[in-house]
């Protein structure tokens, strides 16, 4: 399993000399691995979900081998990157299906790291370095393989931050020129638009399999757990591969007070997992979960 860096969130724009700055897509992390002898499409959690995407392991095999990428796949649709199609992407149960939505719903990938090239191990390079380098591979390549964006100039920046949510763009990373990649830590910092948070997962309603929605621990809400809006079936899937990873859930005992629906009975997770949730206010309406921090 290859580790991937992470990000730290912050509240305001950083600023300084020696910072390289990177619209943040919203689609699902992928880490592309080009062997001697085929490609290996890997999720943040170390799954492996080649078979979900085949175009992209298709284009990914014009790499060099021993090409190791870093990135997100996002799938466009009427002018924007679209969350819940990458979702559908990643859930296709078959090759079959897999293939059929590679037609309908074509994937690109936005690299933002190379980590190997060609057998040689960069990682330990400093990033402006490896920028360089991944724009050198990939640029003559094409779409649907394409380096993110990049600008040494905070004004642009603030720009790009104020503007691309309308084409799906969710925020900013940060990193520094002269850093080495950070596999494992969150040392690059994301800017998010405001009504994006990290929640705590503590449990869902419905069954193991078939989760229906979350119990979340939202930030700065007093521990106070809320129950998220149903899920969409692509999450509902994902959610059911973790529990089942997780072992048997607690019994339903635990109940929760949501808005509209009293006390509900929902199952204990332990540990708890992590998400991405979209809300308007603490409490209504309910959060949206938006992606598992444990899938892909």
């Amino acid at each position: 399993m290859i580790r991937v860096a992470l990000a730290a969130a912050v509240r305001t724009l950083p600023r300084g000399a020696g910072l390289a700055y990177e619209p943040k897509f919203d689609g699902h992390r992928l880490v592309v691995v080009r062997t001697a002898q085929d490609v290996v499409l890997q999720a943040r959690s170390g799954r492996i979900v080649t078979a979900a995407f085949p175009d992209l392991a298709a284009a990914a095999r014009q790499l060099p081998a021993g090409t190791v990428l870093d990135g997100e796949v996002v799938v466009w649709h009427a002018g924007r990157t679209d969350f819940a199609l990458v979702q559908r992407r990643a859930a296709a149960a078959s090759a079959a299906r897999a293939a059929v939505l590679a037609q309908r719903l074509p994937a690109s990938y936005a690299a933002f790291d190379v980590l190997e090239l060609a057998g040689l191990d960069v990682r330990t390079r400093p990033y402006e370095r490896r920028r360089a380098l991944l724009v050198d591979l990939l640029l003559p390549l094409g779409p649907p393989l394409q380096p993110v964006p990049m600008t040494t100039d905070p004004e642009l920046a603030e720009t790009w931050y104020a503007t691309l949510p309308a084409s799906g763009i969710e925020g900013l990373v940060v990193k520094r020129l002269d850093e080495s990649y950070p596999a494992g830590r969150r040392s690059w910092r994301k800017l998010r638009h405001t009504d994006v948070a990290d929640a705590a997962v503590i449990g869902f309603t419905g069954t193991p399999r078939r989760p229906l929605a979350l119990v979340l621990v939202l930030p700065g809400d007093d521990e106070a757990p809320v129950v998220s809006s149903p899920l969409p079936a692509g999450l509902r899937t994902e959610m059911a591969a973790a529990v089942a990873t997780l072992g048997e859930a607690a019994p339903a005992a635990a109940t929760v007070t949501a808005i509209g629906l009293g006390e509900v009975p929902f199952r204990l997770l332990d540990p708890p997992l992590a998400a991405e949730v979209r809300r308007s206010s603490a409490r209504h309406p309910p959060p949206e979960v938006l992606r598992l921090r444990t899938g892909l």
